[in-house]
């Protein structure tokens, strides 16, 4: 059996688009901060999103997966949020969201985009999409402010 040894990852030239070097990546993501009193389950899922975000550099596509893991803890939140969320998928928990005035119209358009793109990825409808950096980090960014916003008591 042969082994195959990766080689050490260098930048993606498309990086050169966005920042001039790695510690610039630093820059980027440096107000993505999780928030006290977020649920550890969300938490975790920010941070992987704002590393995604920093490794970028290194893959583009990081970026755009990025963008779906910040979704997930959006929607870790929503239902302890909303009441009643059992297993409704996204779709559902966004539309109940806005009209319990949980979500403000703004949030659930944003939320519904991402959620567009994330299923056209896992459903094999979109075969590769790449977001680029610039228009990743402040989704990602929204997703923070939502899941900040939002961590308040659960429903129950």
């Amino acid at each position: 059996m042969t082994t195959q040894r990766l080689p050490f990852p260098v930048p993606d030239d498309r990086a050169n688009y966005f920042v001039t070097g790695y510690a610039d990546m630093h820059d980027l993501v440096e107000g993505l901060v999780v928030p006290d009193g977020v649920p550890e389950a969300a938490a975790t899922v920010l941070r992987t999103a704002r590393e995604l975000l920093r490794q970028s550099y290194y893959c583009y596509e990081f970026s755009t997966v990025a963008v779906m893991h910040s979704l997930i803890a959006v929607e870790i939140v929503l239902r302890d949020r909303i009441p009643g969320a059992g297993k409704k998928p996204l779709h559902g928990l966004i539309k109940q969201g806005a009209a319990d005035g949980i979500l403000t119209a703004r949030q659930a358009e944003y939320l519904d985009y991402g959620r567009q793109i994330r299923n056209g990825m896992a459903h094999g409808q979109t075969t590769h999409a790449v977001m680029p950096p610039a228009m990743a980090v402040p989704m990602v960014t929204t997703s923070f402010a939502i899941v900040s916003e939002l961590r308040g008591t659960p429903a129950g």
